[in-house]
């Protein structure tokens, strides 16, 4: 077994990367974007996890491998050819949205519904789920507009979509199931 130990490649210094396929491309590529937020958002959810114990804890450790099972069928463009690939390609599934979508529903009966706009705060964890909120919203956005241009997962995007949703309802959840929300008063400082 040979082991790479070497951190730096050199094959970036002209501003470009490999994708899945070994395509190289600009690093300031759509897809590239794409799957770098999702990298970003991924290291939020390892902020949040400090402030996480228990059942929350093991959902956002199965969110952090989604995310990268998800950078992995980002940056692996050319859907189409998945068939004659060497070996698979790592898609995400529709399964992996119907967990979060079960997860939300979950949390959400234990909820009283919201009456206000909610402003990011309350508990540490709480406002950790908000920031990982805020960047998988805008990799779901920068996905988005990938697809608009080149063949993208559907359940990808659903994924992100769901995500931003799953963290919402998880940042309630961590603020004493809403009871500690910071609720928004609009034009409370005119």
């Amino acid at each position: 077994m040979v082991v790479l130990n070497k951190i730096y490649t050199r094959t970036g210094d002209a501003g470009e990367t490999a994708l899945g396929n070994g395509t190289r491309v600009a690093k300031h590529s759509q897809r590239v974007n794409a799957y770098g937020t999702v990298d970003e958002t991924n290291a939020t959810v390892g902020l949040a996890r400090q402030h996480a114990d228990g059942s929350m804890d093991d959902k956002l450790a199965m969110i952090q491998n989604d995310l990268f099972d998800l950078g992995a069928d980002l940056c692996r463009p050319d859907m189409e050819k998945d068939a004659d690939a060497e070996y698979q390609p790592l898609r995400v599934t529709k399964v992996q949205v119907e967990r979060l979508e079960t997860e939300i529903d979950e949390m959400n009966a234990v909820l009283e519904p919201l009456r206000s706009f909610i402003l990011p705060g309350g508990s540490a964890l709480a406002a950790q789920l908000h920031l990982c909120r805020t960047v998988s919203r805008r990799a779901e956005r920068l996905s988005v507009e990938l697809a608009s241009t080149e063949s993208v997962n559907a359940d990808a995007v659903k994924y992100l979509n769901r995500l931003s949703d799953w963290f919402f309802v998880a940042s309630r959840v961590a603020n004493n199931d809403g009871k500690d929300d910071v609720l928004w008063v609009p034009g409370a400082n005119r």
